[in-house]
């Protein structure tokens, strides 16, 4: 790979293939010349972007990082993709980088910030959240600045990002409110608390974030002729009417109506996390 731009000691901006990539490893740029080559044994970690800003941005924030930070990032991408059996993508290590620089200035400052998902996100992503724990654990022992837990749910999210192949971390703090949103219409709709351990449950929430994701891309399916809808209207009027609300919330927020068969799997789904208990 040749060596178009160096950054300093430890970072280079090389050419690799038709693309351009930063490789970084200590000193792997010391006495280094625009136009020489490095081989790839002697890079610790490459960055391929999908983009010139992003690249630059990360280049940025890489020349202008400690290498402790640097190193701590490239640890926490290592466990996340290990404990949650994912690939992390170059723009999470731009994100987190970005993320965490930004934390431990605000963390000397005493600048902390807390979250309103930290039950959401606890309860819906538990193994995303475990990596966001741990991450939290390293900075408080690297850099001694006693970060709240609220401070693992950001992490947490840069990582659930990844899996659903999102880039945007707003988008999915609108998705998990959603979510939450539409099981306290339910919830309040019954008048009773959900059995967060039991099947049926998990059940209907990885239908939900199916279903949320579905109506972000105004997609839906709908099959005819709607027999099992009928049916299932007769049987589960109370789930019926909750699936009405939900409906006229999707209404109101994406001006989006729920299609007969989006009617059915959700009544289905109520009914069971309502009535059935598990054994």
């Amino acid at each position: 790979m040749k060596v178009q731009k160096i950054l300093n000691n430890n970072i280079a901006i090389v050419i690799r293939g038709n693309h351009e990539s930063i490789a970084y490893s200590p000193g792997i740029a010391f006495k280094k010349k625009v136009g020489q080559t490095i081989d790839e044994s002697e890079i610790a970690k490459s960055y391929v972007l999908d983009s010139k800003d992003r690249l630059e941005h990360l280049s940025y924030l890489l020349t202008h990082t400690d290498e402790s930070i640097i190193e701590l990032v490239n640890k926490i991408v290592a466990f996340g993709e290990k404990e949650l059996a994912i690939e992390g993508n170059d723009y999470l290590y731009l994100a987190l980088l970005d993320h965490i620089s930004f934390a431990i200035k605000r963390g000397h400052k005493k600048q902390f910030i807390m979250s309103p998902l930290v039950w959401e996100v606890k309860k819906f992503y538990p193994k995303h959240y475990a990596v966001g724990l741990k991450a939290v654990k390293w900075l408080v022992d690297e850099f001694k600045i006693d970060f709240p837990e609220d401070e693992a749910v950001s992490i947490t999210l840069h990582f659930i990002n990844v899996q659903d192949g999102k880039t945007n971390i707003n988008e999915k703090v609108k998705d998990i409110e959603i979510l939450r949103d539409i099981l306290n219409i339910i919830k309040y709709h019954f008048k009773t608390e959900f059995y967060e351990n039991s099947l049926n449950y998990m059940r209907l929430v990885t239908h939900l974030q199916y279903f949320i994701e579905r109506v972000n891309r105004n997609e839906s399916y709908d099959t005819e002729p709607n027999l099992l809808y009928e049916q299932v209207k007769t049987i589960y009027p109370n789930a019926y009417q909750a699936v009405e609300k939900i409906n006229a919330y999707v209404l109101k927020k994406f001006k989006q109506q729920l299609s007969k068969d989006e009617y059915t799997y959700l009544m289905i789904h109520i009914n069971r996390v309502t009535e059935r208990k598990e054994s």
